[in-house]
């Protein structure tokens, strides 16, 4: 969709943003390439700040019609099982030192990010997950993660050769540093990158920023690629994967948006920004499929003035019942009357049903007939009294 297309009103990817320091001030960013190709397509971009108690207010940005999970920190890994690594403390350790940007854990941007996948994976609301985006997607479906990738899979295979060894990430070389995968036949990703892939390699180049990745794929991902030393490089969800129809359930371990040719904003492959077009048709055919259903929906009947105040009487003599119900049965003349308004309304409509007279007694609207109600609690109170002004010692001695 040309930006001259866009209408005014777009449906709304959620993006949560990454917290880095700036001035000894935190400041909250999203990368600009993720945001200009959700807007070229066709959706507008809502930024959900990495921000203490936002975990618990995500459905403040409802409507969401699609979420997009990008780049951050490592998962805490108490959201899988990380105990499997085997790593000793030193090693820990050393890791965090290397990787030192990215081992400082941020468990309310974790808390954010698996709250999100979770509401897609239950709603099925488009979901991209890029870099750390994908790692987030296959632990909340109950996948698991190397806590290293490259030291743990020179332990898992030790006599692998130099060509399968994979760097998957180089700070001397950051933004050019790229190594091959091996695309998966009559996936996604296949068809998006087929025209520049030799068909009997069916390999690209990616770019590559993280140190940890997926170990064991959830259940219901199929993979898209592989690294040479056997890492999922990209993973889908084949029954949840239909863009006209608003579906969309996957996660790239790459970056495809930042692809670009040096000095260049044109990508390396002319698929690289397929990912974004194909995930927002996605998030536009979902977002009509939302309002469709909410235009079958009934609409309340629009009431005219004498009808809005009678409602308005009913409602009234409603609160003015629960009120009395909780108050124990004390109500002032002028409430008695409006509360006859109530008692009324119920004469003429007996034919409840069961969850209506639930709902009513919950209320305390539990009278037919509120003037023959008041007179009996009245009664009772008057009972009440007189029993508390006897002398029950002189009843007993009566009594003997």
């Amino acid at each position: 969709m040309a930006n001259s297309d866009v209408s005014t009103v777009l449906p709304r990817v959620l993006i949560v943003s990454r917290r880095t320091l700036r001035k000894n001030k935190f400041v909250d960013f999203v990368g600009e390439y993720h945001l200009d190709l959700i807007v070229s397509y066709g959706a507008v971009p809502v930024i959900v700040p990495r921000v203490s108690g936002v975990h618990m207010l995500l459905q403040s940005f409802e409507p969401i019609h699609g979420v997009l999970l990008c780049e951050g920190e490592d998962i805490d890994p108490s959201h899988y099982d990380a105990q499997l690594s085997g790593f000793s403390p030193d090693e820990l350790e050393e890791i965090g030192k290397l990787h030192a940007s990215d081992t400082a854990i941020d468990k309310e941007k974790d808390s954010i990010e698996l709250g999100l996948a979770k509401l897609c994976l239950e709603r099925n609301i488009p979901y991209l997950g890029i870099c750390r985006g994908s790692q987030v997607l296959n632990v909340a479906c109950g996948g698991t993660l190397y806590q290293d990738v490259e030291r743990e899979l020179l332990k898992e295979c030790p006599d692998q050769s130099c060509a399968q060894r994979v760097a998957h990430i180089n700070y001397e070389n950051y933004d050019g540093h790229r190594h091959g995968v091996k695309v998966v036949e009559n996936t996604p990703l296949h068809q998006w990158f087929k025209d520049s892939l030799d068909d009997e390699k069916m390999e690209m180049w990616v770019n590559s920023y993280h140190h940890q990745g997926v170990k064991r794929l959830a259940e219901r991902f199929t993979p898209m690629a592989f690294a040479p030393d056997g890492l999922v490089e990209g993973f889908y969800d084949p029954d949840a994967y239909n863009p006209e129809e608003g579906k969309f359930i996957m996660g790239l371990q790459f970056h495809p948006e930042r692809m670009r040719q040096q000095d260049s904003d044109n990508f390396e492959y002319p698929g690289c920004a397929a990912a974004y077009r194909e995930f927002v048709k996605a998030v536009r055919a979902y977002e009509k499929k939302l309002s469709q259903n909410s235009a079958c929906v009934p609409k309340a009947p629009q009431l005219d003035q004498d009808q809005e105040m009678k409602r308005n009487s009913i409602v009234r003599s409603f609160s003015i019942a629960k009120n009395m119900y909780s108050r124990r049965g004390i109500v002032s003349g002028k409430e008695s009357d409006q509360l006859d308004v109530g008692a009324e309304f119920l004469e003429a409509n007996t034919a409840l049903s069961l969850q209506q007279e639930k709902r009513l007694k919950q209320m305390g609207a539990t009278v037919r007939n509120a003037s023959a109600y008041i007179q009996r609690l009245k009664m009772g109170e008057e009972r009440e009294r007189v029993a508390k002004a006897i002398n029950w010692e002189d009843v007993d001695r009566a009594a003997f």
